[in-house]
């Protein structure tokens, strides 16, 4: 029997790559494709070696060509964290018009169901807690993070478009706070920045009074979802994430005890139209895909801050890396 073919855009990220790895276990043969502007090589190295994955160093907002038949494209191509972001705000916003338009366009050249990797971050500062699908947000388009949350605004409304007009099959996941093995510790997002530096021997710091809330969910657990949503007969968005919520001061003190250091948390003035909540309702995921997160957020820090402990010292004081292009 034929391989199904799977397109994964930015494969070398952290979801990307995990995403490689699952559909390389579910017996597909996978095409990973980055531009390596924020993904690195060093997360999908383990796949070179293997006839079932090809990949392509492409940039999706200019161009897409992948020769032969696709059965699906999985859209993970953009920045997807504020120090990104507000780095490379033109590109961000050119990966999620420019770029998720090019894979609807192959997706309806080859005849492939897609799904776009939408963000908790469509809901803005939320106004209804917990967030569910039929929340239509509240963002400020022209603040620092304007730039991340209407480009995903664009792409939930461009594939949802393709799907009305189209009749393409269309699938699209919003993703709420994810961790795990392959985050970058020089992010900017509060898991891997606390981490950091509990590992540097530096303060923790908090921004604002630390009463914000995150809710966060275990990379294996988050891909699975996907899985399960790709493989569904559902074209409106779901939310994948996991609905146990603590604030940041709480997990900061976690982090603490967790990594054994003796380090306070400090605090600094909370970024312009920074999210006071975030919990996702998954009562659709639960409903429709049979899925619910699996791993406790102690089980799953434990692993992750295993992971960053075994990296290179000089990882640790590494700077998140300058972008050449501000186009």
């Amino acid at each position: 029997m034929t391989k199904k073919r799977i397109l994964i855009t930015g494969a070398a990220g952290f979801l990307g790559s995990h995403l490689c790895d699952k559909f390389i276990k579910e017996g597909m043969h996978v095409i990973g494709m980055d531009n390596l502007i924020t993904g690195d090589l060093k997360n999908i190295q383990h796949l070179f070696k293997l006839e079932n994955f090809e990949f392509y160093h492409c940039d999706v907002s200019k161009f897409i060509h992948v020769p032969g038949k696709l059965d699906y494209i999985l859209n993970f191509a953009s920045p997807a964290s504020p120090i990104d972001y507000l780095k490379i705000p033109i590109q961000t916003l050119k990966v999620g018009s420019l770029g998720t338009h090019n894979c609807l366009g192959l997706a309806l050249a080859k005849k492939a169901r897609i799904l776009v990797a939408s963000t908790s971050e469509v809901y803005g500062d939320p106004l209804v807690h917990p967030q569910n699908e039929e929340y239509w947000g509240n963002v400020n388009p022209v603040g620092p993070r304007g730039v991340y949350d209407e480009a995903k605004r664009f792409q939930e409304a461009i594939t949802t478009a393709y799907h009305t007009f189209h009749g393409l099959e269309t699938r699209i996941v919003r993703i709420f706070n994810t961790y795990g093995p392959r985050m970058r510790l020089n992010d900017g997002r509060a898991l891997p920045a606390f981490i950091g530096q509990a590992l540097r021997g530096e303060d923790l710091t908090v921004f604002g009074d630390g009463s914000q809330t995150r809710s966060f969910c275990y990379v294996d657990d988050l891909v699975e979802g996907i899985y399960r949503l790709l493989l569904s007969d559902y074209a409106m968005p779901v939310n994948i994430g996991n609905p146990d919520q603590i604030t940041l001061k709480e997990f900061a003190e976690e982090i603490i005890r967790l990594t054994g250091t003796k380090q306070k948390i400090v605090y600094k003035p909370l970024p312009q139209d920074d999210p006071k909540q975030r919990q996702p309702d998954i009562t659709k995921a639960k409903e429709i895909l049979g899925w619910k997160p699996k791993v406790s957020r102690a089980e799953g820090l434990k692993i992750t801050y295993e992971y960053f402990r075994s990296l290179p010292k000089e990882d640790l004081f590494k700077l998140p890396k300058e972008f050449e292009s501000k186009r």
